[in-house]
């Protein structure tokens, strides 16, 4: 199922910040996002409601397993291309940007062509 390009950033987000933070809340995701607090609370809300979050009543976040799911498609996406333009010789900030829309744009079965081709070339070697 395809997310919009927004709801997947959120979660992502939350993946991410999960690897680094003790808990998750909506102020690290505003800062990590520059966003401001009232459209991440809007945000969580709908992620909330589309049960790809829950959030404690000390106002900390989980991804469930379907967010999570999400996630980390998206921030393989992310990893992948990203470093696969630092190795064309593209700037790490270029590739960072370009990474970050290639990975919503991309369906599921050309990312997987990709991946395995570009694997298969890398284990020639």
């Amino acid at each position: 199922m395809k997310f919009n390009q927004s709801a997947e950033d959120y979660l992502e987000t939350i993946l991410v910040l999960s690897k680094k933070l003790p808990v998750v809340r909506s102020v690290d995701i505003a800062t990590e996002m520059s966003f401001s607090k009232p459209s991440v609370s809007h945000a969580m809300k709908n992620l909330r409601n589309q049960n790809h979050i829950t959030v404690t009543d000390a106002g900390f976040i989980y991804l469930t397993e379907s967010g999570r799911k999400i996630a980390e498609s998206v921030y393989e996406r992310h990893l992948f291309f990203k470093n696969a333009l630092i190795k064309l010789g593209v700037t790490e900030k270029v590739a960072e940007d370009d990474a970050c829309n290639i990975e919503h744009v991309i369906s599921a079965e050309t990312f997987e062509a990709i991946k395995k081709y570009v694997t298969e070339r890398e284990n020639k070697k």
